[in-house]
């Protein structure tokens, strides 16, 4: 085989792998879940984020890294095998309490990719550093909280305060990522004495509740049947001073239209106040008016209201009679 030969099949071979690489590294796809960045020489150009078919400078001028666009999950306190099987860490999940309680919590973290050059350039290992963020997060939030919000109702507000405090860590971090949730998966005590304890001591506190709340559902009873009362009372009371009021000006008319007449005929007016006091005063008596022809009117109780046993009809009609001779 002839040198020139050798070098033609040579240049073949050399053309052919050229054309391999032109023909595999020069387009790549993006699927929907996906974004790409564009390395040239090393450096990162631009992202990618819109799906499909792209092209690029064959390799080795570019290259392409390829990120996910889903929500990430990162254990704390636990992992698991391929079986599914849950694998626990003690050491890591071991922690105190703001009031010196010893508990053991894990949590789950959900992240997201969103500015993919600073998580391929700005850290080695940007999951292992969101690892250790998370780890000083909770640690620093369990530390001042205290055992009872940590194991009841605290845990809503223990998940939003790491929550905050791990954003903020890596937001300071620059690695491109971003915190989408905290969740505590659980927060127990360590061993089965303490947590047998705590129980009681939980059981204990729901009772004094259990029983604030009937107090105070039987003061509010108390209270609102005290107000119905109350008002009862005071619109009774304004019934009656409704009433008086128009009962006295009731009165204040009539005195004013007796007195119109009394000024009118004061003697007349006079002596009819006089007879209608006296029927007031002494109701069913016998009046006898005598008059001595003086002037003089004099009112005389003869026969007075007491008097237990009925008179005959022979004596009404002489008293009748008599009546009439002295008028």
């Amino acid at each position: 085989m002839s040198v020139k030969r050798i070098l033609t099949i040579a240049g073949m071979a050399v053309a052919g792998l050229v054309l391999i690489i032109l023909a595999f590294t020069t387009w790549y796809t993006v699927d929907e879940g996906e974004q790409a960045v564009i390395i040239t020489f090393g450096k990162a150009d631009e992202t990618i984020t819109e799906s499909g078919l792209k092209f690029k400078l064959p390799w080795p001028v570019q290259k392409v890294e390829k990120l996910s666009k889903e929500t990430f999950s990162t254990t704390f306190g636990y992992n698991q095998d391929e079986d599914g099987n849950l694998i626990s860490y003690d050491k890591e999940t071991k922690m105190i309490t703001g009031d010196e309680y010893i508990v053991l919590a894990d949590l789950v973290v959900q992240w997201k990719i969103t500015e993919p050059v600073k998580y391929l350039f700005n850290s080695e290992n940007p999951r292992e550093l969101l690892h250790d963020a998370t780890a000083a997060s909770i640690r620093s939030i369990i530390g001042s909280s205290p055992i009872d919000d940590a194991l009841t109702d605290g845990k809503a507000e223990i998940e939003a305060e790491t929550r905050d405090l791990l954003s903020t860590l890596v937001d300071k971090y620059d690695i491109g990522i971003s915190i989408q949730g905290v969740k505590l998966q659980d927060v127990e005590l360590p061993n089965e004495e303490v947590r047998s304890a705590f129980t009681a001591v939980t059981d204990a506190r729901e009772t004094k509740s259990t029983k604030i709340n009937q107090a105070k559902k039987y003061e509010n009873q108390k209270k609102n049947e005290a107000t119905g009362e109350r008002d009862a009372i005071l619109s009774r009371a304004q019934g009656d001073k409704t009433s008086r009021i128009e009962q006295a000006h009731g009165d204040v008319a009539v005195f004013n239209k007796l007195y119109g007449e009394y000024r009118d005929n004061q003697e007349i007016t006079r002596e009819r106040l006089v007879l209608e006091t006296l029927e007031q005063v002494l109701p069913g008596a016998k009046i006898y008016i005598m008059n001595d022809g003086e002037g003089t009117v004099k009112y005389l109780p003869i026969q007075p209201p007491q008097q237990a046993a009925p008179q005959s009809t022979d004596q009404n009609a002489q008293e009748e009679g008599g009546e009439n001779n002295g008028q």
